[in-house]
């Protein structure tokens, strides 16, 4: 049986080898084809990941992440100075989008307290926040 090998260098050779032998070569370069075969499905380029830029933000989206983060920080920062019934209040009319005159109706206040209410919060807020 001839066996026949391409090097790197895109030279070919030939090899006479015995039946059993040769055999056995194809049966191993078989198995390194289909392990080879697996491996490349376990394993993905980045770069055919990233369609359009949509998987991987780009340099800008980074840093104005970062940023957004950074100020979030600040923000829970300058909350924490806050009563537990201003942060209360603020949540609900920034960060749940609440109407002044449902809470006011909620807590059987007039509309003015709660806005007075909101409005001392978010002086103490600014005061902190820098």
């Amino acid at each position: 049986m001839k066996i026949t090998y391409e090097f790197v260098t895109g030279e070919v050779s030939g090899v006479e080898v015995d039946e059993h032998l040769g055999g056995m070569l194809l049966d191993l370069d078989r198995q390194q084809d289909n392990n080879d075969q697996k491996e490349t499905r376990r394993h993905v380029s980045l770069d055919s990941m990233d369609y359009e830029g949509e998987l991987f933000a780009s340099a800008e989206d980074t840093e104005g992440e970062a940023v957004r983060r950074e100020d979030m920080a600040r923000l829970y920062s300058a909350m924490e100075a806050l009563s537990p019934s201003q942060r209360e209040l603020v949540e609900k009319v920034y960060f749940e989008g609440r109407k002044i005159t449902d809470i006011a109706r909620e807590e059987g206040v007039t509309k003015q307290s709660v806005h007075e209410r909101v409005e001392r919060a978010l002086k103490k807020l600014k005061k902190n926040f820098d």
